[in-house]
């Protein structure tokens, strides 16, 4: 795992973006189509921004959710299938993009996207870290060993008050204690991987992440394994680090 710091979140948003487009062109260049997982969370907002603005042919791409609240509806303020809709999808108008539906069954909806994904193997996956260093839902101790690509799971206490953190919600109890998300070894799969971690906040996960041993309670250590993935963080993210280069 590469890690690229940047001076301030903005920089790190366009850095990862303009790393994330070289990916995808290649992969339209290569194959004549890119498939793209893409993240949310207040972290991928300048990130998405940049994405967006990227010289890309968007409708040679198809584009997957990696995760989703089970029980809140698409128009609730929190949904991320709103965010995605709103900050990316209706702004670059990809050729597809599978959304995850909170709403419905969530085994058949796993199965489902299951299917989906089977058929279009992963170029770039956007993805982000938590303050509990889960990687997407997947909240420590995470399921290493799964190989479904979709799983239903239940959100840690931690992971809820980021959530209600981030001013998705207006407490706890509002937070779904359910979710929906890609597994570790779907993630895993994705030819290159491109993660945004920004803000203090994120330090503690950050160092667990880079400097911790890898395994099911460090979510995102597993990144460490993959051969292109990049940790893109700023000053702040990184400042627990042991000897961080700017």
């Amino acid at each position: 795992m590469e890690i690229i710091i940047s001076e301030s979140k903005q920089i790190l948003g366009n850095k990862a973006a303009q790393m994330g487009a070289g990916l995808i062109r290649k992969a339209i260049l290569d194959r004549g189509r890119a498939n793209i997982i893409v993240a949310t969370g207040a972290s991928q907002f300048e990130m998405l921004k940049a994405l967006a603005n990227e010289e890309i042919k968007w409708s040679e791409v198809s584009a997957f959710h990696l995760d989703e609240y089970i029980g809140i509806s698409e128009t609730h303020p929190a949904s991320f299938r709103k965010y995605l809709k709103e900050r990316f999808a209706d702004i670059v108008s990809p050729s597809e993009f599978f959304y995850i539906n909170g709403n419905t069954d969530p085994l058949e909806e796993c199965a489902r996207l299951g299917k989906l994904i089977s058929k279009h193997p992963i170029d770039v996956a956007f993805v982000g870290i938590g303050e509990n260093s889960h990687l997407a839902f997947n909240d420590p101790p995470a399921d290493f060993k799964t190989d479904d690509a979709y799983i239903a799971v239940t959100l840690d206490e931690d992971c809820r008050r980021q959530q209600m953190g981030e001013g998705w919600f207006a407490n706890i109890k509002e937070v779904p204690a359910k979710a929906i998300s890609m597994s570790i070894k779907q993630i895993m799969k994705s030819k290159a991987i491109i993660c945004s971690v920004p803000d203090a906040r994120k330090a503690d996960a950050v160092k667990k992440t880079v400097e911790g041993s890898i395994g099911p309670a460090i979510p995102a250590s597993i990144m460490r394994r993959h051969p292109d993935s990049w940790l893109f963080l700023d000053k702040d993210s990184a400042s627990l680090l042991n000897n961080p280069t700017f």
